[in-house]
């Protein structure tokens, strides 16, 4: 759909620099699983909490002593569990005036809003997908329908509305 002059239209029929003006109010916003995090941020806590007390509160005498270097690997295996669900909570897009920073588990990737033509979430998707002018797609692990569903629709909504009044309007 286009407006006056052939410019795209932005949605609710205003002007496109009206739209774009009003989606940049908005920014900086950042969208992340906040129940997926809050819980595996939880089990990291757990995980060492509970392998630290067992490494720890092993004999040190008796028929079966435990020694300093058993109690140091379960500890140490507690840390890299801890820091493998810590990898699992990183995931999050930030949406600022410039553009999008996509955070996934191990890789990051900024990206001007002209940049991204499409956002994607159909059901049974694990996250959403951004079309790239490029050609590509980039998977956008911070928005994942998984814990919350609802939180994950919207969010994916109010990014395709970003898209769409700030790509289009520079």
């Amino acid at each position: 759909m286009t407006g006056p002059h052939g410019a795209p239209a932005a949605p609710g029929g205003a002007a496109p620099d009206a739209a774009a003006a009003a989606a940049l109010a908005g920014l900086p916003v950042t969208f992340r699983p906040v129940v997926t995090r809050v819980v595996l941020l939880g089990l990291a806590v757990a995980v060492l909490a509970a392998l630290t007390s067992v490494a720890l509160a092993m004999p040190h005498d008796g028929d079966t002593p435990w020694s300093t270097g058993e109690r140091a690997t379960v500890i140490g295996t507690a840390v890299l569990l801890a820091a493998g669900l810590t990898l699992l909570a990183r995931p999050k897009v930030v949406a600022d005036p410039d553009g999008l920073t996509v955070v996934n588990l191990t890789v990051s990737r900024r990206l001007a809003w002209p940049e991204v033509l499409a956002v994607n979430l159909s059901h049974g998707d694990a996250w959403v997908h951004l079309d790239l002018a490029d050609g590509t797609s980039l998977p956008a692990m911070g928005i994942q329908p998984g814990l919350a569903r609802q939180r994950a629709l919207r969010d994916a909504r109010r990014l395709r509305d970003l898209v769409a009044a700030l790509g289009e309007s520079r």
